[in-house]
């Protein structure tokens, strides 16, 4: 018999100043039983850079054809692609291409570090595509503030991340690798 997902409830705070984005949301995340809390707390941060009221969360792991977390407008385009992790060519090139917009988080400093030198060629192709890092500190401290019912509040200004749960807060080491053209 299949693993199930593990359910996880997080009542998110976000105020963002760079962007003038204050709003209270709650969200509910599915974990992959082969996900691990670094991961799915990664999606939630994904979520709160990118916050607003069409991003939502997707099948993920479970469905080849879809990101992390998309936006679509009223047409079903994809304004927003977000995935995670090391993609192959392929997928780099999916995301681009389908979304106006593709952002990637990768993590895990080896790894992370080895797939950007072999795909920096491919990604720079792309003037639609953000690559962000995130260190494995960040990761580390990500997958502790983990709990099945969260309260989280993210406060961004002039780009830094601060993510506080409880008595924890914690700033976020997220670097940019590849911006986006404007």
């Amino acid at each position: 018999m299949a693993q199930k997902a593990t359910i996880f409830k997080a009542e998110v705070n976000l105020a963002n100043m760079d962007q003038d984005i204050y709003l209270d949301q709650n969200l509910t995340i599915a974990q992959h039983p082969s996900e691990t809390l670094q991961r799915m707390m990664l999606r939630i941060v994904a979520w709160a850079l990118h916050a607003n009221e069409q991003l939502t969360f997707t099948k993920g792991l479970c469905e080849e054809d879809e990101p992390e977390l998309w936006q679509k407008n009223y047409s079903d385009e994809i304004e927003l692609w977000i995935d995670l992790g090391t993609p192959d060519e392929k997928r780099i090139k999916k995301a681009s291409v389908r979304g106006k917009q593709a952002v990637l988080f990768t993590y895990g400093q080896n790894v992370a570090t080895a797939w950007w030198k072999q795909h920096e060629s491919v990604a720079r192709k792309y003037n639609n595509l953000t690559v962000n890092f995130v260190s494995d500190e960040t990761m580390e401290q990500l997958a502790a503030l983990a709990q099945r019912t969260m309260q989280l509040q993210f406060s961004i200004s002039d780009g830094d991340v601060w993510l506080s749960s409880g008595e924890e807060s914690i700033q976020l080491d997220i670097s940019c690798w590849q911006e986006a053209a404007q």
